[in-house]
């Protein structure tokens, strides 16, 4: 381990740890991709000549790359070229396909497209339109053809504040948005991670997120890169591999999203759940009930948790290790850097106990995000009155441990994201058959805070579509996560008097017995 000491802020850019790195510990493996290893001055030297490819390609500071890619090494050493040149990476999620795709790409605004070999046929079948003037492809073994000439090291000055890259959101309101991460911002995650949870000699984290999600990067990227230290990576997670391969990479530290965790603890038990070397496990949220026993079955000391945003990496945080006994399904305390309250609609502040929107603003600079890229009015909405406006509903108590309460905007929390019910109302209402939907969630019987989708639909007049056929629609032509768990074939939808579909209503008549229900049926989603 070599934990870099980070008080310059000029120190304070991706790319020049990474250089510290592979100067004090360049020999030392960095990243483990199956039976791959890339030490850190191999990171940094590969970087280099990526960089250089990239300013032969015209990429100078301030420009953007797009990247359509799946989990994998050279996205990391990708990442750290791009910021080199002061440039920006934009990471696009590689479920996308259609619309979905095209719209993430062409706001990119990227003159140059970095994307897997399996994933181009999926942009070219968008035809013209798109900005981009150069396409690097990654081929089938990993390879990518980006070296340019190397006139010194293409390490351009920049500051800490600076954004390193854009992730989109989930599209909550009905379309994403970019959330541009300053270097600061990623590097303030990544140090209170490695604080928390001991980060010390022999750690190895292990992560099997994609990487157009913020926690694959702050969580274990950047916290190894901090610290020193190795992880091992995977395209993706799974539940029946999953401790086999924490074992294969002897991992020690650990991160899952959603009910990543619930899966595993529902698999049947085996005689070597305790015999693997996991110490820290961040499981976000971890269902109260399941927790101890969790750790328990598994052997893990500490159980991290937390609540934060792309916008805000690092809000809340709760360490379950033995040493506080905290309150039943509270998400924990404020991280440093930030102040935090519940806010009402006139941004005034709630008495303990009530609800509010969980609102922020920094103590310490470039801590949230930079804003929303090229969407200075979004920008605005959410940082009004000089706080920034998470969208999310809470409750305090006395001793200053927070408690999530509910979503303020109308979305469906499930499978660890975020997903805009107006998305799935747009991909059902796509079909030619479809006069009108409505979709909402339906409590997960795996978490209490997550939800299935549920759509209810009417048809136009005269016309009949079974339930599986429109399954079989959005799944063709829409992400796949954003496929109904459940339909129902209705004759109208409750309105207000304006004409506002009143989801409350809808919401509380629930799964009835006329309610198609896709894991009953066998229906299978195709990613």
């Amino acid at each position: 381990m070599n934990r870099v000491d980070l008080a310059d802020r000029n120190d304070r850019l991706l790319h020049r740890v990474l250089r510290r790195q592979a100067d004090e510990v360049g020999d030392d493996v960095f990243i483990m991709s199956g039976d791959r290893r890339l030490t850190f001055g191999e990171v940094d030297a590969r970087a280099d000549e990526l960089a250089a490819g990239l300013r032969a390609l015209g990429v100078t500071r301030g420009d953007s790359v797009a990247v359509l890619m799946e989990s994998c090494p050279e996205f990391v050493v990708l990442s750290f070229a791009i910021n080199r040149l002061g440039a920006v990476w934009v990471a696009t999620n590689v479920d996308f396909k259609g619309d979905w795709l095209r719209g993430s790409l062409h706001d990119s605004r990227a003159r140059v497209l970095v994307a897997d070999a399996g994933l181009l046929t999926r942009v070219l079948e968008l035809g013209e339109g798109l900005p981009f003037e150069h396409v690097v492809v990654r081929d089938a073994a990993g390879g990518l053809n980006l070296t340019g000439p190397r006139r010194g090291a293409p390490d351009v000055d920049g500051h800490y504040g600076d954004t390193a890259a854009v992730l989109w959101t989930s599209g909550t309101t009905g379309r994403s948005k970019g959330v541009m991460q300053s270097h600061n911002a990623w590097l303030r995650g990544a140090e209170s991670g490695a604080t928390t949870s001991g980060a010390r000699d022999g750690d190895v984290l292990y992560c099997c997120l994609p990487m157009h999600n913020s926690a694959a990067w702050v969580a274990i990227v950047y916290r190894a890169l901090v610290c020193g230290l190795p992880f091992g990576l995977d395209p993706r997670f799974s539940v029946v591999d999953f401790w086999d391969r924490v074992r294969f990479y002897g991992a020690t530290q650990t991160f899952t999203l959603g009910a990543m965790h619930v899966f595993l603890w529902q698999q049947p038990e085996r005689p070597d759940d305790a015999a693997n070397p996991v110490r820290v496990a961040s499981c976000v949220p971890m269902p109260e009930p399941l927790l101890e026993p969790f750790k328990r079955r598994f052997a893990i000391e500490q159980i991290y948790q937390g609540y934060g945003q792309s916008e805000v990496l690092g809000l809340l945080s709760r360490v379950d290790d033995g040493r506080r006994r905290w309150s039943a399904n509270t998400a924990g305390v404020p991280l440093p850097g930030i102040d935090v309250r519940l806010l009402d609609d006139d941004d005034r502040e709630v008495e303990v106990g009530e609800v509010g929107e969980i609102c922020v603003r920094p103590t310490e600079p470039y801590v949230l995000f930079n804003g929303y890229f090229n969407d200075a009015e979004a920008t605005l909405r959410a940082g009004r009155n000089l706080w920034y406006h998470t969208g999310d509903l809470g409750r305090r108590n006395e001793e200053g441990e927070y408690f999530f309460f509910d979503r303020k905007a109308d979305y469906i929390r499930y499978k660890g994201r975020s997903v805009s019910s107006f998305a799935v109302e747009a991909a059902v209402a796509a079909h030619p058959a479809v006069a009108e939907c409505a979709a909402y969630g339906v409590t997960s019987a795996e978490l209490d805070s997550e939800a299935e989708i549920k759509v209810d639909v009417v048809m136009q007049p005269g016309v009949r579509v079974e339930p599986d056929e429109l399954a079989r629609f959005v799944n063709d032509n829409a992400p796949y996560f954003l496929v109904p768990r459940y339909i129902e074939l209705v004759a109208e939808l409750p309105h207000t008097p304006t004409g506002r579909v009143q989801k409350y209503l809808a919401r509380g008549r629930g799964v009835t017995q006329a309610t198609w229900d896709r894991d009953a049926v066998g229906f299978v989603v195709q990613r």
